[in-house]
């Protein structure tokens, strides 16, 4: 996608009143900034769960036999557990999460609808089976880290993993999330 196309399609959208302009540049760039995945808690949390010898695959898409589409940030997929790390403002955090200010218009429906769509994502996967842990971005490393240890149980050694074809998965896209 060339830069020109996209200011083209963003400018159309700002015309049709579809989404508000940014207040101001720096706004605008800090927007842009925002990552869908690789977050710096999702980071750190990958790191840690490695360095205890825990394997998993990361920002893995899951069609659900339900036509339900997620893509958890963490994925063990021979235990069967799902690990999502909302960020407080995009998943409206009970503690931190906040009514938007300005272009409210805007912001509350997308706000609600991640909400929505995080709520009908669960109920999804448990339906097939799946635990799921979602933790938000301002919890503790370690009491993250013992979510998901709780949920997933010990790490397997490698013997293990080459014995049952456990989790041992390829640095390539969708792979390990080696760091």
């Amino acid at each position: 996608m060339s830069a020109a196309s996209s200011d083209e399609r963003r400018e159309a959208a700002w015309a049709a009143g579809k989404v508000p302009r940014p207040s101001s540049e720096g706004r605008s760039r800090n927007m842009k900034a925002n990552r869908r995945s690789d977050t710096k808690p999702e980071i750190a949390l990958r790191r840690a769960l490695h360095a205890r010898g825990y394997r998993y695959r990361k920002d893995f898409r899951m069609d659900l036999s339900s036509g339900v589409r997620v893509r958890p940030d963490i994925v063990f997929t021979a235990r069967k557990v799902a690990v999502f790390v909302d960020g407080c403002f995009w998943h409206v955090c009970p503690e931190h999460g906040r009514e938007p200010t300005s272009n409210e218009w805007y912001w509350t429906p997308k706000l609600r609808r991640n909400v929505e769509r995080d709520r009908v994502a669960d109920v999804a996967l448990r339906a097939a089976g799946w635990r799921v842990v979602r933790l938000w971005e301002h919890v503790s490393l370690s009491e993250a880290v013992d979510a998901v240890t709780d949920a997933v149980g010990p790490a397997s050694t490698r013997s293990e993993r080459e014995i049952t074809g456990g989790e041992q998965l390829s640095d390539g896209p969708g792979g390990a999330g080696v760091e």
